[in-house]
């Protein structure tokens, strides 16, 4: 849906879900896919002898020209689909990648035949669905906004069937029944769409299927039968879409990139922060082939990876191997050659070594230097990086001169919407965090947290991160109780998403222990505190100083027992 400040605004799952369909489509499925669709299918239904039965009759009788029908049947197939599309699940998109395209395709196959038939006259088509009370409320407010649905839609001809469906809907507590009515011009260039009354499960609905990603302006909202959890909202179809998202999308595309479909799909798990599906895939990839540039490729992406994951020493160790291999088949100025001490340096960072940081990091922008132009992002990523290496050694003024250094450029070249912009926002405002600066601070902040909202998933690690940075400037300002509500936010995306042990869900438990302290709730305190250590040990060298900073905190918590 779109925001209330911009009209023309859709969320990012829209985005992410359409670089998804593209790659999907790109790659080749064999009868294979078929069968490790059905063994996944299997452990999620697993005691449902209904589903079980018909998982088996899929496995079997399944065929491309059939997914429309089992699209339409009741059971795992759309179920499964679309709310695996609706919360982003990677795993289940890329498990049902060969049926997702089929339908796409089947209903991209109709609409070519039936498009002479609609002639140039608009007609109307019926959904009839429940929606969580909150998710209305979020309607209501973007009356004149755009709508999109990021799965297939199913639309009805017959009011009285879709207007029964919502009613039914209706009756459930923190649902409303929503009667949509949709104003179709088939004059629009839109998401292809097409009447399926040869093709559905169930032959006696005059039925018409959207492939995904159909925009929608919203119309009039109306109250039904004075009953106020029954409501018609009126849609048009649309060919508007949202400007700033069109671009990220196109840029992200650009960096998602590759000669593969598989190797794009990788990309793009890592840009979402579907870390533990990228390693299996990259895993996977890097067993299968043989060619030097795709292994030194695979080696880099699964240190990123192990990077992302806080799996410190394996991230060197793989980032080491495609280097090695790098070393052995590029010129000593390629580009390549770059990303990887970049990267090396990155982790060094991490773990303290910043000498050897500054010196891969260095090593990186040489390179960059000599081959790229002056504005160009990745020489805006060689100063950030280097910067935060100069912010970890305290020296604060220098670090704010290649944060702003890399920001010029970022903010010359890239959308206003992309995640290097935050990330670049973020380092300047730790560093007037660290200077004191703490109202600087929080804009900067607050201005890569607004660009994180807008572009990534809800439980993306990024926004954890961001959460952690605000909370720390509150911290300082004395503001406890909006403290604890963004670091408790940082710990939530954490716990949902990444390892147990990653080092920044350390960081937020040390931050909320420090925040319980100064209130003085000890024992609360020290819980966090030795929740932290335990997962500092683990994954950090024994001499880093963040272990040593939270034993003291221990020391100086249990005194106050």
């Amino acid at each position: 849906m779109a925001s209330t400040d911009n009209l023309n605004q859709l969320e990012p799952s829209f985005m992410y879900t359409q670089l998804f369909k593209e790659i999907l489509l790109e790659i080749e499925y064999s009868r294979k896919a078929i069968k490790d669709l059905a063994v996944c299918c299997r452990e999620i239904f697993i005691g449902n002898s209904i589903e079980l039965k018909i998982i088996n009759e899929f496995e079997n009788d399944y065929r491309p020209k059939r997914a429309i029908w089992w699209y339409t049947r009741e059971c795992f197939t759309y179920k499964m689909l679309n709310e695996a599309l609706r919360i982003l699940d990677a795993d289940i998109i890329i498990n049902m990648g060969f049926f997702l395209c089929d339908v796409h395709q089947q209903i991209q196959q109709l609409y070519e035949q039936q498009v002479s038939t609609y002639g140039r006259k608009p007609f109307l088509v019926y959904r009839g669905q429940g929606l969580l009370k909150s998710d209305f409320e979020k309607l209501q407010k973007t009356k004149g906004g755009l709508m999109s649905f990021n799965n297939f839609l199913s639309t009805s001809k017959t009011e009285d069937v879709s207007l029964r469906f919502a009613r039914r809907a209706s009756t459930k507590p923190d649902t409303v029944g929503i009667l949509f009515v949709m104003f179709i011009d088939p004059c629009i260039k839109s998401t292809p769409f097409a009447s399926i009354k040869e093709e559905t499960y169930f032959k006696k609905e005059d039925e018409i299927l959207f492939s995904m990603h159909t925009v929608f302006r919203v119309g009039a909202i109306k109250q039904i039968d004075s009953n106020n959890q029954l409501y018609q909202v009126e849609l048009q179809l649309t060919s508007d879409d949202d400007q700033q998202l069109r671009l990220l999308t196109g840029r992200i595309r650009e960096e998602t990139g590759g000669n593969t479909g598989w190797k794009r799909l990788g990309a793009l798990l890592v840009k979402i922060g579907q870390f533990n599906k990228a390693d299996e895939l990259y895993n996977v990839l890097l067993k299968k082939t043989s060619d030097e540039d795709d292994r030194a490729f695979y080696y880099n992406q699964l240190g990123y990876v192990k990077d992302a994951q806080g799996d410190y020493k394996k991230a060197i160790w793989y980032y080491e191997q495609g280097l090695e291999i790098q070393q052995k088949t590029l010129p000593s100025n390629h580009f390549d050659l770059a990303t990887s001490y970049n990267n090396i340096g990155f982790v060094y960072n991490k773990i303290g070594e910043y000498s050897k940081a500054i010196s891969f990091h260095e090593k990186a922008l040489g390179i960059r230097e000599k081959t790229l132009s002056s504005n160009h992002p990745h020489l805006a990523i060689s100063y950030n990086n280097i910067g935060l290496v100069y912010c970890y050694m305290r020296k604060h003024s220098k670090a704010l001169s290649f944060f702003e250094k890399a920001l010029e450029i970022f903010e010359r070249t890239l959308p206003l919407n992309h995640p290097d912009l935050a990330a670049s926002y973020n380092n300047i405002g730790g560093v007037y965090d660290k200077m004191g600066e703490y109202s600087k601070a929080l804009s900067f902040h607050e201005k890569a947290l607004g660009i994180k909202q807008r572009t990534l998933p809800s439980n993306h690690p990024d926004l954890a991160i961001s959460y952690n940075n605000i909370g720390l400037v509150y911290d300082k300002m004395g503001e406890y109780s909006k403290t604890l509500s963004y670091y408790e936010k940082a710990v939530e995306i954490w716990h949902n998403t990444g390892p147990s042990n990653h080092p920044d869900s350390a960081t937020s438990y040390n931050n909320i222990g420090m925040v319980y302290y100064k209130m003085g709730e000890n024992s609360k305190a020290l819980s966090y505190f030795e929740r932290t250590l335990d997962i500092r040990q683990r994954a950090l060298p024994c001499i880093h100083p963040d272990i040593k900073a939270v034993k003291e905190n221990i020391e100086s918590v249990k005194k106050k027992l």
